[in-house]
């Protein structure tokens, strides 16, 4: 709120990455079926693991490999992290409406960036591939900081690295780590519902203020804020 209790206006949106700003599940997915194939095991069910993609690598290696621990699992998780890195932006592309969505946004003068718990030597990458690097105001990694999502700092930092105060940043994301720390980093947060959610996420009941079934209803959205 601002000092008179009016909202704040919205002067710039920022991103989860996996299963927000980008479908980066069959590429994720690829890798470990890849990896399950040299382990001579069967490919995942794609959606099972489309819901684990926005957990990461180990969201991925809890249905991949369930009963796997400790040395055995890190160096499964190792391997997989490797077969993906080879293959960051094969198959990865926007959602339907997704690109659309950016250029209205930078249309419109509204700075976006990316907070992720993705480790920077993938998110960096991936992003170049993508000539996102030379668009986004700014990249808050997993690695970027001792803490990640839901600790609020990676936003924090994000919103100061673009000098835009918190109260005036959307946060959009698909898992509830995504709206809590956007809701402790006082932002506003708005859940991508064609994201990496389930039913069994009940998403409808994330303290979020507003809900997206497409890149471009935030569009839709942002003009009544």
């Amino acid at each position: 709120m601002s000092a008179n209790g009016q909202r704040e206006r919205i002067r710039a949106v920022l991103f989860d990455l996996d299963g927000t700003l980008l479908d980066t599940a069959p590429d994720m997915i690829g890798a470990m079926n890849a990896l399950r194939a040299a382990e001579c095991l069967p490919p995942l069910d794609y959606e099972a693991a489309r819901a684990q993609v926005s957990h990461g690598s180990n969201g991925l290696m809890r249905i991949a490999f369930p009963d796997t621990e400790g040395e055995e699992f890190e160096r499964l998780r190792d391997r997989f992290l490797e077969l993906y890195r080879e293959r960051l932006a094969d198959e990865t592309d926007f959602f339907p409406g997704g690109a659309a969505m950016l250029a209205q946004l930078e249309s419109a003068a509204l700075p976006w960036g990316i907070v992720t718990n993705k480790p920077g030597w993938l998110a960096e990458p991936l992003l170049a591939e993508l000539a996102l690097d030379r668009r986004m105001a700014c990249l808050v990694s997993g690695d970027t900081l001792p803490v990640r999502k839901p600790h609020p700092l990676p936003l924090l930092h994000a919103a100061e690295s673009i000098g835009i105060a918190p109260a005036a940043c959307v946060y959009v994301g698909d898992a509830l780590r995504d709206i809590e720390a956007a809701r402790a980093a006082g932002m506003r947060p708005v859940v991508a519902s064609f994201g990496y959610v389930s039913a069994a996420d009940e998403h409808h009941l994330w303290p979020a203020e507003a809900w997206i079934d497409t890149p471009g209803a935030l569009i839709d959205w942002l003009e009544t804020a």
